[in-house]
């Protein structure tokens, strides 16, 4: 059934709404708490029908893909919050310094309002509901723009949250591109938006005005480095993991891989292993995401187009009849050998199974390839010599890092998410996410007495003496 479109004329209205209901009840930590239990519960009853919607939103989505990405880790969010939002929503307390003495000084997370969620295709559900989540956890009202790009998806969000939630504390607007744009315009209190580094400039843009506080999770190359000392194929097998999972449209999936080149050849075979024994001849297609559509199946083809063009060697790691892959927008995990940098694939953030694999004669070339880059949201380092990581870690600077294995440190909840520079700005998940929601007051309790009294003109005699101390 489909679900029409949310007017533009109403998203200052409904903005208002939440505004003024905020306001004048904001939720306290019982509320917040049974919120999230409801959410909970009701996400979970929703399974089913959830699978289905995004199965049909991307033509053919893994079952057990999603429950891993997007129903997992929503649970597991869920669960994390709600095991730690009392102690973090206690006031703090901290020195004031002997100069201030006996003032007692603490910070307090207070919620800031209306966040605004805008949340993309890839993993619909998933980066949706974790920062929608996190917000409530934060006390605040949330008002949530999935993507177009899954209307499926998007309509099932709409009626999930309306049974939870009354319709002034959570909101949802459906709608393409044009209504984004007024979207990310809004005066929110903070705005979290998901989605590619070009579209993440204009949303930039437009809170500008407002001044809106933006946590942005972009994009870009996310490189892996397979260091001489780690063995072959089990980088191979994690990193077939990272790359291959919803058919590479991930954003923290490694965009391409840098090897010793004496093992080039020996990853490539370790990857081809990989993908016969996951996929065979897509035999096993139920387990292979398809391209969300068609636009990014072609945009995906003329890289490969491309590729060939240049006469670089393009590896298809499992036979794909040409006629199903264009009749079920399907890309079989490839790989391309040796691109140089004006190769689109080595240009643009490839967002699908296509892996680049480029070799390198030392380690400090390896790294001098990916400082010369914009800063990656994910890195990912391959050695068990501690030494040859931390060397690595010491001069690449990234969003976030999982050593030995790709993706994972997104899974983990008491680690911030965020990218830097052209990846992205700003964190959440766990402590990071409740910390950008709320307002981090200081608050300074002044005594009864306090010397602090005499510090005022004529400043002669022992108040003169004083000052002088006080300034060492």
């Amino acid at each position: 059934m489909d679900t029409p479109d949310t007017p533009v004329a109403e998203l200052h209205p409904t903005f208002d709404r939440l505004r003024t209901a905020w306001q004048r009840n904001r939720p306290d930590a019982r509320q917040r708490m049974d919120d999230l239990a409801r959410l909970r519960d009701a996400f979970k009853a929703g399974r089913e029908s959830m699978l289905a919607a995004i199965d049909a939103d991307f033509g053919h989505r893994s079952t057990h893909e999603t429950l891993l990405s997007d129903a997992m880790t929503v649970t597991a969010e869920i669960d994390h919050l709600r095991g730690k939002l009392r102690g973090w929503m206690k006031p703090r307390r901290v020195g004031s310094g002997w100069r201030l003495w006996p003032a007692r000084a603490q910070v307090r997370h207070e919620p800031v309002g209306v966040v605004g969620v805008m949340s993309p295709w890839n993993y619909p559900v998933n980066l949706a509901l974790i920062p929608l989540a996190t917000a409530i956890a934060a006390g605040n009202h949330v008002y949530l723009k999935p993507s177009e790009h899954t209307p499926r998806t998007s309509a099932w969000l709409r009626a999930l949250l309306a049974e939870v939630f009354p319709a002034d504390r959570v909101a949802v607007a459906l709608g393409d591109a044009g209504l984004g744009a007024q979207f990310s315009a809004l005066p929110f209190d903070h705005l979290v938006f998901t989605g590619s580094t070009a579209v993440g400039r204009k949303v930039m843009a437009a809170a500008a005005p407002n001044l809106t506080p933006l946590t942005l999770e972009l994009g870009g190359k996310s490189p892996a480095i397979v260091a001489a000392d780690f063995p072959i194929e089990q980088a191979a097998a994690r990193l077939a993991t990272g790359k291959w999972l919803n058919a590479g449209q991930t954003c923290i999936a490694p965009d391409y891989v840098l090897v010793d080149d004496a093992r080039r050849d020996a990853l490539v075979a370790a990857l081809r292993e990989q993908a016969r024994t996951r996929y065979g001849d897509l035999e096993h297609a139920d387990d292979f995401t398809r391209i969300i559509n068609e636009g990014q199946y072609r945009r995906l083809r003329s890289y490969l187009d491309d590729a060939h063009e240049r006469g670089l060697e393009v590896i298809e790691l499992v036979a794909l009849d040409p006629v199903r892959a264009e009749a079920e927008r399907m890309i079989a995990p490839t790989i391309v050998l040796e691109p140089g940098d004006d190769a689109h694939v080595m240009r643009d953030e490839i967002f699908g199974p296509i892996l680049p694999i480029r070799s390198y004669r030392s380690l400090d070339e390896a790294i001098a390839y990916v400082e010369g880059r914009d800063r990656p949201l994910a890195l990912y380092p391959f050695s068990h010599d501690r030494a040859t990581v931390e060397k690595i870690l010491g001069r690449i600077l990234a969003g976030g890092v999982t050593v030995n294995d790709t993706l994972l440190h997104f899974a983990a909840g008491n680690l911030p998410f965020g990218g830097i520079g052209a990846s992205g700005m700003g964190a959440y998940h766990g402590r990071a996410g409740f910390d950008a929601m709320t307002k981090a007051m200081p608050v300074l309790w002044q005594s009864r007495r306090a010397a602090s009294d005499l510090l005022k003109p004529p400043y002669r005699g022992f108040v003169d003496r004083m000052v002088k101390f006080l300034a060492g």
